[in-house]
C-alpha cells in the first residue's frame, strides 16, 4: 500500500477509535485514555520536522474539533512532534534504524526498552500539557499529578497492545539501489 494512503487510513482510525471508542471511557474522572497520537509516534523517520508540526497540528485540530475544544490537543501534538526527532536522535545510535527502517517501532528501535522509552516519554509529555491546558493551574498539583500519570499509564497498555495487534510490517533497507 501507498504510504500516502496508509497514512491517510491511518489518520481517518486514530481519530475515530478516539471519538467515539475512549472519548467515552472516564475512570473517576481521573483516567482518560488517549491514542491518537500514537500517529505522530508512528511517522517516518525521514519526515522532516516542518512537515511533522503541521501534520500533528491538523490531528490535533481535528480532534479539537470534534470536542469543541480550543486548541488543546493540537497544541499538545505539535510538542510532541518537536520533541519527537531529538528523542529519536538520542536512543537510536546516529548509524542506526534511522537510516535502516521506515517508522519507530519494536524492531527498528532495537528492542521493547528504546521503544517504551520512546512511546513513554512522549505519552507522559502529551498528557501532561494537554492536561495542564486544559486546568490551566496548578490548583491542586496532586490532582494533575495523578491524572497525567494514571492516564498516561493506561495510554500506554492500549500503546503496548496496538502495537502488538496490528504489528507493522517493517523490513531493514540497505544503502543500495
Amino acid at each position: 500500500m501507498n504510504t500516502l494512503v496508509k497514512n491517510i487510513v491511518r489518520f481517518a482510525l486514530f481519530i475515530l477509535v478516539q471519538v467515539y471508542v475512549l472519548d467515552k471511557i472516564h475512570l473517576h474522572q481521573m483516567v482518560t485514555p488517549y491514542i491518537y497520537f500514537l500517529f505522530i509516534l508512528w511517522m517516518p523517520f525521514r519526515m522532516k520536522r516542518s512537515w511533522q508540526m503541521l501534520v500533528a497540528f491538523a490531528l490535533g485540530f481535528t480532534l479539537d474539533s470534534f470536542h469543541h475544544n480550543p486548541g488543546f490537543h493540537a497544541a499538545a501534538c505539535v510538542l510532541i512532534a518537536y520533541i519527537r526527532p531529538f528523542l529519536v536522535n538520542l536512543l537510536i545510535p546516529q548509524e542506526g534504524a534511522d537510516t535502516n527502517y521506515e517508522e519507530p517501532s519494536f524492531k527498528s528501535m532495537g528492542g521493547f526498552l528504546p521503544y517504551f522509552i520512546f512511546t513513554g516519554v512522549l505519552t507522559l509529555i502529551h498528557h501532561g500539557w494537554l492536561f495542564l491546558l486544559e486546568a490551566w493551574q496548578f490548583g491542586n498539583i496532586w490532582y494533575f499529578i495523578f491524572k497525567t500519570l494514571l492516564s498516561t499509564a493506561v495510554s500506554l497498555v492500549l500503546i503496548v497492545v496496538t502495537e502488538l495487534l496490528f504489528a507493522r510490517k517493517q523490513s531493514f533497507r540497505t544503502n543500495t539501489a
